[in-house]
C-alpha cells in the first residue's frame, strides 16, 4: 500500500522550536525534542527538523538539538539547514538522521546533489525548494534561498527537474507566500512540481484546515504533507488528520 504521509515540521532557531509567517515573525514554542517525541508517539509518519537560520547565519546545524530529537523519536527524521558539504551530511547521518534536506547549497553547487546521492544513496537526499510567485518565469514560481531572503532567478519547475536528474530522492517544495498563513498550500506550485518529476513530493507551507491536507494530495498530487502550525498549536491531532484523509479515500497508515 502506498500511504500518504503526515509529516510534522520542527522549525528551529538557536536549537529551539519556532514558527513564523512568510519565513519571518518567529515565535518560540519550546523544545524540538519534546515536540518530536509527542508527534512520534501520536502517529506521525516522519518528522522534518529545519534549522531555519543556519544558512543565513553562516553556520552548521545545531547538532545537539538534532541528536536529542533523534533520541526522543521512533520515526524517520529529515534534517535541513546549514548543510553545505558531504562532511555535513555524513555528520548528520552518523548522528542517526534518516535523510538530509538541502536547499541553498544545492542551488549554489548543483553537483553537491549528485555527489551526495552517489555517496549516501538517493533515498537519503531530499532537496528543499523554497518558492515565491513570479510572473517573469515560465512556471510562475521562482526559487529563493537563504531563508527566503535571496531570489535566484531560477524557475522552480525547471530546478525540480534538474535535481531529479542529479539524483535527489525526494523534493520538499515550500511556498514562501503561503508559509504560516493557514490559508492553504500553494496547490498550483505543488502540482506543477509534482507533475514534472517522478519523485516523492512533500507539500509544505500554509496548512490551516484538514481540507487543505486533502487538497495538497488530491489536487496538488503530493505524496506527503508537512504540517506545523495546525499541529504545534493543537488545532488538530495527527490522528484527526489521518482519519479525515482516510474518510476521503486517501490511504494512510493508521
Amino acid at each position: 500500500m502506498d500511504y500518504r504521509k503526515i509529516v510534522p515540521c520542527l522549525d528551529t532557531k538557536d536549537g529551539r522550536l519556532v514558527k513564523g509567517i512568510n519565513f519571518v515573525d518567529l515565535k518560540e514554542l519550546g523544545d524540538p525534542a519534546e515536540a518530536g517525541a509527542a508527534y512520534s508517539e501520536a502517529g506521525a509518519d516522519e518528522l522534518v527538523f529545519l534549522d531555519i537560520t543556519a544558512t543565513l547565519e553562516g553556520r552548521k546545524t545545531f547538532l545537539d538539538a538534532v541528536k536529542r530529537t533523534v533520541a526522543a523519536i521512533t520515526v524517520p527524521l529529515t534534517v535541513g539547514g546549514g548543510i553545505a558539504s558531504l562532511d555535513d551530511i555524513k555528520m548528520l547521518l552518523d548522528a542517526g538522521v534518516s535523510k538530509i534536506s538541502m536547499n541553498s547549497a544545492a542551488v549554489r553547487d548543483p553537483e553537491l546533489v549528485r555527489r551526495a546521492a552517489e555517496e549516501f544513496g538517493s533515498g537519503n537526499i531530499t532537496v528543499a525548494i523554497d518558492t515565491r510567485s513570479s510572473s517573469e518565469l515560465p512556471s510562475g514560481f521562482e526559487v529563493v534561498v537563504s531563508g527566503g531572503t535571496k531570489p535566484t532567478g531560477l524557475d522552480a519547475v525547471a530546478w525540480a527537474k534538474r535535481v531529479e536528474e542529479l539524483g535527489a530522492g525526494a523534493i520538499l517544495p515550500t511556498s514562501m507566500d503561503a508559509d504560516g498563513t493557514l490559508a492553504g498550500y500553494d496547490i498550483p506550485m505543488t502540482r506543477a512540481i509534482a507533475d514534472a518529476v517522478n519523485l516523492p513530493i512533500i507539500a509544505s507551507g500554509g496548512a490551516g484546515t484538514l481540507e487543505h491536507l486533502y487538497q495538497a494530495i488530491d489536487e496538488g498530487h503530493a505524496d506527503a504533507v508537512l504540517v506545523a502550525s495546525i499541529a504545534h498549536y493543537g488545532t488538530f491531532t495527527i490522528r484527526q488528520m489521518k482519519e479525515y484523509l482516510r474518510d476521503r479515500g486517501i490511504p494512510v497508515n493508521l
